[in-house]
């Protein structure tokens, strides 16, 4: 029998100049995929790859602030990769995508290089917490490739001098920092708070192929304005509205 096709929603980011179909139920792109694409330093002509694309949010979001892209995707679940291939279609943004596992490299990808390698890899590691009973939401969420094959495929997917950027649980970094081998350099992290006076809840990560600067702890990036919530809207501090509404970028500096 044929599965039931999911329940789907129209959803708008970047202040409506990007629609994006996603499942009702399971795993949904939020506002971390829009981050990771405004951290990205392409320029039009560069090609870009993104491990684990899902619906496409993040490669869409820097196809439309950055014309001229070479965009590609890996997305293992095929309900994803099919909708990445929608929204790329419906938003008319170049975006070549193929299904496969980034552990069992496509002979496509293994025979390419890129300029930049994106990724948002699941955050929840399974021997530290419970699964969730969605089976396409944990394939998004919870972690069965470890963070280091990720590294490791990025990595090799890189041209000379090309950049890796990931966004990950900030509790995270020290793993991120430790699957990092020679190849890489010019480290750069940036926290992403809550804000003003909370603990990072997220880290943007971004490191050269080849690189020898030294590595840099950039300064955080505030969300939301206030120490707390006080009213029923969403406070972003207006570096962060930018980002979000507006397309802007996210500077590593």
């Amino acid at each position: 029998m044929t599965p039931a096709a999911p329940e789907l929603t129209k959803d708008a980011f970047l202040g409506g100049q990007l629609t994006l179909a996603q499942p009702a139920t399971g795993y949904r792109a939020g506002v971390d995929p829009v981050f990771l694409a405004a951290s990205v330093p392409a320029s039009p002509g560069q090609s870009v790859l993104e491990l684990g694309c899902g619906a496409g949010a993040a490669s869409l979001c820097l196809g439309r602030r950055v014309a001229g892209l070479r965009l590609v995707g890996l997305e293992r679940q095929t309900i994803y990769a099919d909708l990445a291939k929608l929204n790329a279609k419906q938003n008319k943004i170049p975006l070549t995508v193929h299904k496969g596992d980034l552990a069992n490299m496509p002979a496509a990808l293994r025979n390419d290089g890129f300029d930049h390698v994106i990724m948002n890899p699941p955050y929840f590691r399974r021997d530290r917490g419970t699964a969730s009973p969605d089976a396409v939401r944990e394939g998004a969420l919870g972690e069965d490739t470890p963070l280091s094959t990720w590294l490791d495929q990025a990595t090799r997917r890189l041209s000379p001098a090309g950049y890796i950027t990931l966004i990950q649980n900030a509790e995270r970094l020290p793993e991120v920092l430790a699957a990092m081998d020679s190849r890489l350099g010019s480290v750069v992290v940036k926290p992403l708070c809550p804000r003003i006076g909370r603990a990072a809840s997220l880290v943007i990560v971004q490191a050269r192929k080849g690189g020898r600067g030294a590595f840099r702890l950039a300064a955080p990036l505030i969300l939301h304005e206030g120490i707390m919530h006080e009213a029923d809207r969403d406070h972003y501090t207006p570096e962060v509205a930018a980002i979000l509404r507006t397309g802007a970028a996210l500077s590593l500096d």
